[in-house]
């Protein structure tokens, strides 16, 4: 079974007439799909990178009812902290198969061949997925490494911010937001050695925030309906810090138009390990060779959705790797107790002055 059959297969049985190109710091994709209804999904979604430009990927999305490929899958075992089994694949001779184990979702790619194939209107958010993952591989095939970390910058200037589990990255991002910076990522960036420094890109991916954050910055006001505000307000701040459930906050609606970028110099790493026991907020600039046991809040495994085109590319960076990679930027760590307006300040200061101090 080869991965140019199974996609020409759906390709000519579900013929994809609609189309749009969207422009990712220069890397351009075109989406072709079946349905015009997920075509002005996509459109919408992506508004802000639709271009007529030349595209260097091509991905196709069929609209269809889940589908039997007649393949044993083996299974992705879950990340470490989590229990369910979303995602099973099959490795072709050319290729990749991931199937959605929840949606019926199939994805299909491997060198320059990409399909998405299933109930892709339900699930239009594996499908915004699956386009920025052909993006995050592109990148990485070009010898970028994986960090796991939201992003903003300022008049030139960048900076991302990672931190352990739950430590609030996007949160902190959107509170720069509100203090005037520009969107660059909410939960990865691709990060290169630049001729002075780093460059980092983003994953045109809207944010997704917890009640909390949009009760707490009166820009993500909009994000809740009134009855649903009323109703978090009266939770105590243990089960509102706790509480799982997710609005995406549109850079545009929220921020206003041109906030959303892609890439900026990386000039700072913010990594967030602060605890909510603590009283007092601590920030200070480390080195990363000693404090590698930082990194791991921002190393990101490639995952099932990256196919390197190099055999030297079969394996994740070590941490090694990252912290000579880190040594090129300023590494700030933000510890003890927890204060996300002290954080922004800090982080603006250093965006406006190379300062922490201002």
């Amino acid at each position: 079974m080869k991965r140019k059959d199974i996609i020409n297969n759906y390709r000519e049985k579900y013929p994809a007439h609609f189309g749009l190109n969207i422009d990712f710091d220069g890397c351009v994709i075109e989406v072709q799909v079946n349905t015009r209804e997920l075509q002005e999904e996509l459109a919408d979604y992506f508004k802000e990178f639709i271009t007529v430009k030349k595209a260097d990927i091509l991905i196709t999305a069929h609209e269809c009812p889940p589908q039997d490929l007649g393949i044993e899958y083996t299974v992705k075992q879950p990340d470490p902290g989590k229990t369910k089994i979303k995602e099973e694949f099959f490795d072709l001779e050319d290729g990749r198969i991931v199937y959605k184990r929840l949606t019926g979702m199939i994805f299909v790619f491997g060198n320059g061949e990409n399909a998405a194939i299933g109930p892709c209107l339900e699930n239009s958010n594996q499908v915004i997925n699956f386009i920025n993952n052909r993006f995050i591989e592109y990148m990485l095939n070009k010898g970028c490494f994986l960090g796991h970390a939201a992003g903003v910058e300022l008049d030139g200037r960048g900076i991302a911010l990672a931190g352990f589990s739950g430590m609030g990255k996007s949160t902190l991002a959107l509170h720069l937001m509100s203090l005037g910076t520009n969107f660059i990522s909410n939960d990865r960036v691709m990060v290169d050695k630049a001729d002075k420094g780093l460059t980092f890109y983003g994953v045109a991916k809207q944010p997704r925030i917890n009640p909390g954050t949009a009760l707490n910055n009166p820009d993500l006001h909009c994000v809740l309906k009134d009855s649903e505000r009323e109703k978090f307000l009266t939770l105590p701040p243990d089960e509102l810090w706790n509480l799982e459930h997710k609005y995406d906050a549109l850079i545009d609606q929220c921020y206003g138009e041109n906030k959303f970028h892609l890439s900026a110099p990386m000039n700072g790493l913010v990594i967030l390990n602060w605890n909510r026991e603590e009283k007092t907020t601590v920030i200070n600039i480390v080195n990363p060779a000693d404090r590698q046991d930082l990194l791991p809040a921002f190393m990101k495994s490639t995952g099932l959705f990256y196919l390197p085109d190099s055999d030297e590319k079969q394996n994740d960076p070590d941490i090694a790797a990252y912290t000579e990679l880190l040594s090129e930027t300023t590494i700030i760590e933000i510890c003890g107790g927890v204060d996300f307006e002290l954080a922004a300040n800090a982080c603006l200061d250093f965006l406006k002055t190379g300062d922490l101090n201002g």
